[in-house]
């Protein structure tokens, strides 16, 4: 584990040895005294709390992985329904040689885990992705995106959230309301979810 200083009441810790999306939540779960954030990204855990004393009580728990139950972690399982029919669904499909049937089939099938959260309010990457579909973003990002797109990019899936800019393939669209001001928490899926897309 490597503990990087951002200023006197943070770190950034890489080198986890797990998803750092279910460090977070366990870490979470042990309800230290002065912890004011915890947030995961790709490869790293960004801790932030209210003293010295507290962030090394944190860092006491995260050397002590071992004895953390990580699989607490993983939160609760959201499934989205997925129309499969978007602009990018058949040149995913040629590079990939697959049909447009297998490559939903590929994406439906599998079980996704949000990683971290970004770019938008509401927007999750979601880690799963099958390798055969593993394909780099577009070239040229559209300027505009509708929300409700079910995208892959590289290693990730997502849902776009609300209708922005975007580089990500489009495989299909879906109804679901990912960010909400007036819920509690706002935004649907938030790190170590597990993702389902149900082809509707």
């Amino acid at each position: 584990m490597r503990v990087l200083p951002m200023g006197p009441t943070a770190v950034l810790v890489e080198d986890l040895g797990a998803a750092p999306a279910a460090v977070a939540r366990a870490v979470n779960g042990l309800a230290l005294p002065g912890v004011v954030d915890l947030v995961p990204a790709a490869e790293t855990l960004l801790v932030s709390v209210s003293s010295a004393a507290s962030l090394n009580q944190v860092l006491d728990a995260l050397h002590q992985l071992g004895d953390l139950d990580v699989e607490s972690g993983i939160g609760r399982r959201v499934d989205i329904d997925v129309v499969y029919d978007g602009d990018d669904l058949e040149e995913i499909a040629a590079r990939t040689r697959m049909s447009t049937d297998e490559v939903v089939a590929r994406h439906s099938d599998a079980t996704f885990t949000v990683a971290f959260c970004g770019f938008a309010p509401g927007f999750a990457y979601l880690d799963g992705l099958p390798t055969e579909l593993h394909v780099p973003r577009r070239q040229t990002p559209r300027t505009r995106v509708p929300a409700g797109s079910v995208a892959i990019a590289a290693g990730f899936s997502a849902v776009y959230p609300s209708a922005s800019p975007g580089g990500w393939h489009l495989l299909g669209r879906s109804d679901i309301t990912l960010f909400d001001v007036d819920r509690d928490p706002p935004a649907l899926l938030v790190p170590g979810t597990q993702v389902r897309f149900v082809p509707v």
